[in-house]
């Protein structure tokens, strides 16, 4: 145990002292504040262009009127389209719009001409369309004697309002169904960089020793499963600390943003959201407070130790197999690709397994893939801000570190026959062999 914690020790100090890792771990929080900040000015920016659109109604269907807005101005000019035309080359308009006029009061599909020098963009084009077509509503009401006030009537909005079985229980809202679903992806995507990252950070370790030689002059003194084993906890030691400052720095970071430059991040996220959506701000800032009123209701206390064990557990499970890939390969690094190709699909299929999932957090799919060890660090912790059973939680676990002791074991015996192997390619045929060598 000595001479483990001294590796561990070692992995560690080295890892969290390099410049690297101090500028990683304090610059990603103030680059994500200055995404937000960018982000803010971007939706706060007004554009002062003032686009001038010239309108040929050829069946009178706009009834020579179009309301100004959001920089867009019209007028019904008594000309026709070539006049129109060279006026748009000299700048006088920015387009002209013809409304044809539609062969059958019945056609639902409308094609409207737009002539203009410019590319039109995507805002523009949406708002136009939303015009004209509440336009050739109006229309067709007028043409068939409809009476619009009644018409309205027939509109109705409909929104599920979840209501607990049981007297007592959590009332959940609307939109606590999208809350938890979007807090499990971001769960379920932290878990996914994190292993890989660092699994493959384990593996580059382990060929740089091997590499430099330096692994034979440590296993003089150490068995290779503690060396092994040392590597694993300090990694995993610095991954855990990073985070700690992370989940530190994030909220003090964001608190002074908003205390020291008035910057809204919870705002500017449901604006980014909802861009394009014809939100208004007042409505942007009781969908924030609903937001964060749901946010607040969710079971961190159970969701977060949680996800650090799955952490934990998933991280030596695959940084293990990271560290055995990564004692086999010699001194062609081509072998890489090949061999750690078994590691990285699983991990991939696990986050697109989790999609699916997360749409029915409490279908066959969902249940199994949080169960199975190897998707279970991924899919589980995406299913915990759903409340999943307790046994289904359980069970996960109690197989998780099952499989975790099996393949820290497995690779273990790998790893004391990997390091000490150069210039010769290793199949998967003979790891398995490596399996069944005495100590």
């Amino acid at each position: 145990m000595n001479k483990l914690w001294l590796i561990v020790q070692r992995e560690y100090l080295t890892r969290v002292q390099k410049k690297s890792f101090i500028l990683t771990t304090l610059l990603i929080p103030f680059f994500f504040l200055l995404f937000i900040v960018v982000v803010s000015f971007i939706f706060s920016y007004e554009e002062n262009e003032k686009n001038k659109i010239a309108i040929i109604d050829e069946a009178g269907i706009m009834n020579k009127t179009m309301k100004d807005e959001n920089d867009l101005y019209f007028s019904f000019p008594n000309e026709g389209l070539a006049s129109l035309k060279e006026k748009v080359a000299n700048k006088e308009y920015n387009g002209v719009l013809v409304i044809p006029k539609p062969s059958s009061i019945e056609v639902k599909d409308f094609t409207v001409n737009y002539y203009t020098e410019d590319q039109l963009s995507l805002t523009t084009q949406i708002s136009l369309e939303r015009k004209i077509g509440r336009k050739i509503r109006d229309y067709k009401i007028a043409t068939l004697g409809l009476d619009k006030n009644q018409l309205e009537t027939l509109q109705s909005n409909v929104s599920i309002d979840p209501e607990p079985i049981k007297e007592g229980a959590q009332n959940q809202s609307s939109i606590t169904g999208n809350i938890l679903t979007a807090v499990g992806m971001m769960l379920g995507f932290i878990m996914v960089m994190i292993i890989s990252i660092n699994g493959s950070q384990v593996m580059m370790g382990v060929m740089e020793e091997k590499t430099n030689r330096i692994v034979e002059v440590m296993v003089s003194s150490v068995k290779p499963f503690e060396l092994m084993l040392g590597k694993l906890i300090g990694i995993g030691g610095v991954t855990l600390t990073q985070m700690a400052i992370w989940a530190i720095l994030f909220p003090l970071i964001f608190l002074g943003a908003q205390l020291f430059m008035g910057i809204d991040t919870a705002q500017t996220q449901v604006e980014m959201a909802t861009a394009g959506s014809g939100i208004s701000d007042e409505q942007a800032q009781d969908m924030a407070l609903q937001i964060f009123t749901e946010i607040s209701a969710i079971n961190w206390w159970l969701i977060i130790p949680a996800f650090i064990i799955y952490l934990l557990l998933g991280f030596f499970m695959y940084s293990s197999l990271y560290a055995a890939a990564g004692s086999a390969i010699g001194d062609d690094l081509s072998e890489a690709q090949k061999l750690t190709l078994p590691l990285t699909l699983p991990i991939i299929l696990s986050f697109y397994t989790m999609i699916p999932a997360m749409q029915a957090p409490n279908g066959t799919l969902a249940t199994w893939g949080s169960i199975f060890p190897i998707s279970a660090p991924f899919i589980m912790p995406a299913r915990l801000a759903f409340d999943p059973p307790m046994w289904q939680v359980a069970l996960s676990l109690i197989l998780l570190i099952g499989t975790t002791v099996f393949f820290v074991w497995i690779s273990g015996r790998i790893y004391r026959v990997g390091i000490f192997l150069y210039g010769k390619k290793v199949t998967f045929t003979e790891m398995g062999k490596w399996l069944f060598y005495k100590d």
